[in-house]
């Protein structure tokens, strides 16, 4: 069951595409953050809603807002998928422990070993805001993010 709006978000401590560590924690009380949880790199809807939010990253990479993207896949993976696909945002690689993020987020579908699409709005205070999981066969709406955002 994924966590509710009202809840304090689970720390993430995952490395980028670059190898780079990222905490969730480095933005606190100074952005708000864009959680975004998707189940592989190169695959149709995954690569559909990542090209959306590269389309709308000034919306929801800036002063104020802060994009991370997670997925199952191994680092290596994700850099090459962030390069064929011109994503300038951080794809974060919860490939070990295996999904241990997206399990404390409550969008691991264990069976598959892959994250569901969920997307959690985290203000800088470290609270959930807003969230939407759907299937894995089912795309998410960039607008929904951004009304989310509108109403911190």
């Amino acid at each position: 069951m994924a966590i509710e709006p009202g809840t304090k978000a689970p720390d993430v401590e995952l490395r980028n595409q670059h190898g780079e560590l990222i905490r969730l924690s480095d933005f606190r009380d100074r952005k708000n953050v864009v959680l975004v949880f998707y189940p592989f790199a190169f695959t149709g809807v995954c690569t559909g809603e990542l090209a959306a939010l590269r389309d709308q990253l000034p919306a929801l990479q800036n002063d104020d807002v802060q994009l991370l993207a997670v997925s199952t896949d191994p680092m290596p993976a994700l850099r090459i998928f962030a390069e064929k696909e011109g994503l300038e945002f951080p794809l974060l690689s919860d490939f070990w422990p295996h999904g241990a993020v997206a399990r404390a987020y409550g969008v691991l579908d264990e069976e598959k070993g892959c994250a569901l699409r969920g997307t959690f709005v985290i203000d800088a205070g470290g609270t959930v805001r807003w969230s939407v999981v759907n299937g894995l066969p089912e795309a998410r709406d960039v607008k929904e993010y951004l009304k989310a955002l509108d109403a911190l």
